[in-house]
């Protein structure tokens, strides 16, 4: 239904689009994932020209809406929004909120839109609010009562521009229902959304969006559980990563236990913790690695804090022949590093060293 081919969004002080391509199909359910500040709901804005993109080409259904001939009118028939803060004409009844669009534009008489309305209404579970003004609706209400309004256009694509952001955490429940049983009918949407579970629940995909591109996308069990690349999983697993580059025998030692001490002291660790990712990295890089690794070689160590599991693993990367740090390793080291952690794994491929300490 949709493809975007490099995309790209510019304001004066900031281009939170730089370059994204995908291709979106009838009938599928896309959660937008990602740090604030990474053009997700831009994208959506792009989508719908709310904003015209600096550059590329968005194609709905065969016509390219960037194109200044593109009648965008009849683009946004075939496509709905729902904004974050609801958006409904406080002097208007709710019944009247819904019914304003297919009549205006659709040209509906009144009754037949009235009784869509009123259907609409039943489904998000609000028909007994037909007759009461957006004041006196809470905010989920009224962001049920913004999703009706919005199906009774009769839209092919909803955009949702999270949806639950504005909303007290008790309200959050009864409009992710909303969507969840949108999604269960076939209905093409994107969903700008902080709320992980429901995402992973609903969608058919997944776009994780970072540096300005789609940075990863994928079927939910792959971004959740098997992310393919660094920055998905921090952002999924809520991780605190300090990372540091060793590329001589003569580096800073004392620097980086310095800036290890102080990563740990910033993450809450115990003392006993900082002082045991200090031994083991003492004990894998300096007494094992070091000596053993050819004389140019680039070894990136990273210790990752997960705020969502309390875990912490050192994980240490070079590249070269396969070189296992333990297997002919210093006993001694292996004995210390062993009682310091609960688990160590290693693995090689494509010339690529993996060592990794759970601790």
């Amino acid at each position: 239904m949709i493809t975007i081919r490099h995309l790209k969004k510019v304001y004066p002080n900031v281009t939170p689009l730089k370059d994204v391509n995908t291709e979106i199909n009838k009938g599928d359910v896309i959660s937008i994932i990602g740090p604030s500040g990474t053009g997700k709901s831009t994208l959506l804005r792009c989508l719908n020209r709310l904003e015209m993109p600096t550059a590329g080409e968005i194609i709905v259904d065969g016509e390219n809406i960037v194109d200044p001939a593109c009648n965008i009118f009849k683009v946004r028939e075939k496509m709905g929004m729902v904004f974050q803060s609801f958006n409904l004409f406080s002097h208007l009844m709710i019944i009247e909120n819904i019914m304003l669009g297919p009549v205006d534009l659709l040209k509906h008489s009144r009754q037949q839109a009235f009784d869509e309305g009123m259907n609409l209404l039943k489904m998000v579970g609000l028909a007994d609010k037909a007759y009461a003004y957006p004041d006196e609706l809470s905010g989920g209400q009224k962001q049920r009562v913004a999703i009706a309004r919005t199906l009774a256009m009769q839209p092919e694509i909803i955009l949702f521009d999270e949806p639950t952001s504005a909303l007290d955490p008790t309200m959050v429940g009864e409009v992710l229902a909303v969507i969840r049983s949108l999604a269960e009918k076939g209905l093409t949407m994107l969903i700008v959304t902080h709320e992980m579970k429901f995402a992973a629940d609903v969608s058919t995909r997944v776009f994780y969006m970072d540096e300005g591109v789609i940075y990863e996308d994928g079927t939910p069990e792959q971004i959740f559980q098997r992310p393919q690349r660094e920055k998905t999983r921090a952002f999924i697993k809520h991780l605190k990563v300090l990372s540091y580059k060793i590329t001589s025998r003569n580096f800073d030692f004392i620097k980086l236990n310095i800036l290890i001490e102080e990563f740990g002291k910033k993450q809450l660790l115990s003392a006993q913790q900082i002082y045991d990712l200090q031994l083991c990295f003492e004990e894998v890089c300096m007494q094992n690695l070091l000596p053993a690794l050819p004389e140019k070689f680039a070894l990136t160590l990273s210790i990752e804090y997960s705020e969502a599991e309390g875990s912490i693993e050192m994980l240490f990367k070079y590249d070269g022949p396969r070189l296992e740090p333990f297997a002919n390793g210093d006993e001694l080291s292996m004995m210390l590093v062993r009682k310091k952690t609960k688990a160590i794994d290693f693995t090689y491929q494509e010339q690529q060293n993996y060592f990794s300490l759970k601790l």
